[in-house]
């Protein structure tokens, strides 16, 4: 009698662990139908091994500054990469293939699902700041305080490579309304669809009326500054073809490597196009809550 009360026992375990991994793969699978999938990786690759994603690629990211440890916790496959101490990952941008994403009306979306710990940090993309005056052309940033992105997503885009004439930096990127809070998941996301860049918490976009931002007063032409929205943020220019790596982690700052992400980095993925707000929210609860609306 014992013993068959093991025995169900046991067959009972394998079933549950069954179901576990079926359900994470659900999410994953749902994702990669979905129109316009460039990369997605799941970061379920113990450290030492590149991080590959699928897609219309493998996109092998390599661990750069030293090794990014997995831990078992995540909401695609269970698993997440962690990021602290500088480390990062890369992709050089003569293997970038359809990850370079760009043209005048091209559109874009670059979602994540993180557990932030603090401080301004670069989840990924195309952004390099420095390099030949700056090879940024699309990343998806927590926390960008200097021009009204304090504790929130960014959606960063660039046309020209180089800073917003005439400030010293790149002021040309959307910033949720929602802040975002530490040590707990979200889904993060920005898109542009040549127009607007807009960016989700969660899976919900929320306007921003226009408001003054920070650090462009007294400028050539703008003694009061700019006034507009930071969510949307209206940037018709496009996406420019402007020769980044592909990063995770990080970006090429002036001194070098910088904007480092501080905590638990569970999936990233890049869309060629700009997915609609009903969109972002059935991948919310596709990814968020194990539930997914047709």
């Amino acid at each position: 009698m014992i013993g068959k009360r093991i025995f169900q026992f046991a067959v009972w375990l394998v079933f549950v662990a069954t179901q576990a991994t079926f359900g994470r793969q659900e999410p994953i699978r749902a994702l990669a139908e979905k129109k316009g999938l460039v990369a997605l990786w799941d970061f379920k690759e113990a450290a030492g091994n590149e991080r590959k994603a699928i897609g219309k690629g493998s996109f092998p990211l390599k661990e750069m500054n030293g090794p990014i440890s997995r831990i078992e916790e995540g909401p695609l496959s269970g698993f997440s990469a962690v990021f602290k101490e500088g480390a990062y990952m890369a992709l050089p941008h003569e293997n970038t293939g359809d990850l370079n994403i760009h043209g005048k009306m091209q559109g874009i979306t670059v979602m994540a699902w993180v557990k932030w710990q603090g401080k301004t940090g670069f989840v990924g993309g195309m952004w390099n700041e420095y390099t030949d005056g700056g090879k940024r052309q699309y990343g998806l940033f927590v926390d960008l305080p200097h021009y009204n992105g304090a504790n929130q997503v960014c959606g960063h885009v660039s046309a020209s490579g180089g800073a917003t004439p005439p400030f010293p930096y790149s002021c040309d990127y959307s910033a949720s309304k929602q802040e975002l809070d530490t040590d707990n998941w979200h889904f993060i996301a920005f898109t542009y669809d040549g127009q607007y860049i807009k960016s989700y918490l969660d899976g919900e976009f929320k306007e921003r009326a226009p408001e003054p931002i920070k650090n462009t007063k007294g400028f050539p032409g703008l003694p009061e500054g700019l006034v507009h929205s930071k969510n949307p943020y209206y940037f018709p220019d496009g996406l420019g073809d402007n020769g980044s790596d592909f990063t995770v982690g990080a970006v090429v700052l002036q001194r070098g490597m910088g904007n480092f992400f501080n905590g638990l980095i569970g999936g990233l993925a890049i869309f060629d196009r700009a997915l609609d707000e009903k969109e972002m929210e059935e991948v919310h609860h596709l990814t968020m809550s194990g539930k997914f609306q047709n």
